[in-house]
């Protein structure tokens, strides 16, 4: 029979800043196909936590209205509906899911409610 042993609540992960930069808290940051905000300064080559769990006041990058409820994505700048870019084939490039909208966003809103994608 396989084991396991408990390790953390999972609300909160370790992680390491390989970069030569500090990450300053409240920066979002792309974790393989998840994202994950900065919980504190992370110094170059520490060790810091990054909150995986909750609902984020974010940046909003789309021009369109976000209803709540729907799946929203990181372009590495801000939160779209969309999950690419639009460009052809050769230039495509997917972006992350982040979560879903936990509040209507008007078109013209610059920030969005985003519960993480857990």
């Amino acid at each position: 029979m396989s084991k396991a042993a408990y390790h953390q609540r999972g609300e909160t992960l370790d992680y390491t800043n390989t970069g030569a930069s500090a990450i300053e808290a409240g920066t979002i940051l792309t974790i393989g196909k998840r994202i994950g905000v900065a919980a504190t300064l992370i110094q170059p080559k520490a060790l810091g936590a990054v909150d995986v769990v909750g609902v984020f006041n974010m940046p909003k990058t789309s021009t369109n209205a976000i209803t709540m409820g729907t799946p929203v994505y990181f372009d590495e700048t801000g939160i779209t509906e969309s999950a690419d870019n639009g460009k052809s084939d050769s230039g495509k490039k997917e972006y992350v899911l982040a979560g879903y909208a936990v509040a209507d966003a008007a078109a013209e809103a610059k920030e969005i409610l985003v519960k993480i994608n857990a």
